[in-house]
């Protein structure tokens, strides 16, 4: 039996967290008397923001920020981790493949350790490992490198609390629902398509009698009410509601035939849905950041236009898909 399990995340967004709700699940199935602990340069979202999707997971409180990312971490990660009162980790899991951050955290005290740095230079033990560019890849490399078949299980959204699913079909109680998201969290990389073209898209999709779903936070009043007074019908559920989260936009999400949305956290979180979806990319990763849930297309500028300019993307480009 593997006692203490650390799962080491360095990503710091909400998507990068709810790109691992399968995987914790695959974990705690198939360790349900193991402890285990989750460990992040940023903050631990499960117990947090993204506690109502029902799976959570203790915090490895080093008392360390931005844990991985310093030079000094390195000196001491091992003395703050004597401090837990813990003995060792018996499986340390690396989910990132940055250099530094590796080095700082095999200093943790453990048995095992998994990590895709390097081409899986630093796991124990070695094995033939697969690129881990899925999550089914990724699981098989820590039944690998545990000597032990694992059951992969997916997240299911039937562990999110009714009240949010009850909640959505009063907002939105009929049919022919699209939703839209076009707002970005990270701020360093130019991932919006225009407003004017989301207005634009959204009412001629009026025109063939859908209704148009603007998933906007409430702190973006201004753009809330630029969308009221351009977008005929236009719904925007976050600002006529109680509830908020990402659990919400997933049991609202559930209720639109069809999503658009450019790569920023609202589309994982409309992912677990299993609806289709249009997504939009200009600067990032399609291939990493891209759901892999078999009804989502795909618009990549960089493969469109070559360019990482997402503007140069058409209506006509999205419109076809309808």
């Amino acid at each position: 039996m593997y006692k203490n399990i650390l799962i080491y995340n360095s990503g710091g967004g909400l998507g990068d967290s709810i790109q691992l709700l399968s995987f914790l699940e695959t974990l705690k199935h198939n360790f349900s008397e193991s402890n285990l602990y989750y460990l992040g340069a940023h903050e631990n979202h499960f117990n947090n923001k993204l506690k109502d999707y029902g799976i959570q997971i203790d915090t490895l409180n080093l008392n360390i920020q931005y844990f991985g990312f310093r030079f000094w971490h390195y000196f001491v990660a091992q003395s703050k981790f004597k401090k837990l009162n813990l003995d060792k980790m018996n499986v340390i899991i690396d989910l990132q493949s940055k250099l530094r951050n590796t080095l700082i955290l095999k200093k943790l005290p453990h048995e095992k350790f998994y990590s895709k740095t390097l081409n899986h230079f630093f796991s124990k033990p070695k094995a033939d490992y697969l690129k881990a560019s899925d999550m089914n890849n990724l699981i098989n490399n820590i039944a690998l490198n545990l000597d032990k078949k694992l059951v992969i299980k997916n997240y299911q959204t039937n562990r999110i609390d009714r009240k949010f699913y009850n909640e959505a079909k009063k907002i939105l109680p009929n049919k022919s629902y699209i939703g839209f998201s076009l707002t970005q969290g990270n701020i360093y990389r130019k991932k919006n398509w225009p407003i004017e073209k989301f207005i634009r898209l959204a009412n001629l999709l009026v025109s063939r009698n859908k209704i148009p779903v603007f998933f906007i936070e409430k702190k973006f009043f201004e753009l809330a009410d630029k969308i009221k007074r351009s977008v005929t019908n236009a719904i925007i559920p976050e600002m006529e509601s109680q509830l908020f989260g990402p659990a919400f936009v997933t049991a609202l999400s559930s209720r639109c035939e069809r999503f658009i949305t450019i790569d920023n956290g609202v589309m994982h979180m409309a992912s677990l849905a299993k609806i289709p979806m249009i997504i939009l990319f200009g600067p990032t990763n399609a291939e990493k950041f891209a759901p892999k849930n078999e009804n989502v297309i795909i618009l990549d500028s960089k493969k469109l236009y070559n360019s990482k300019d997402i503007n140069k993307i058409t209506l006509e480009d999205v419109l076809k898909y309808f």
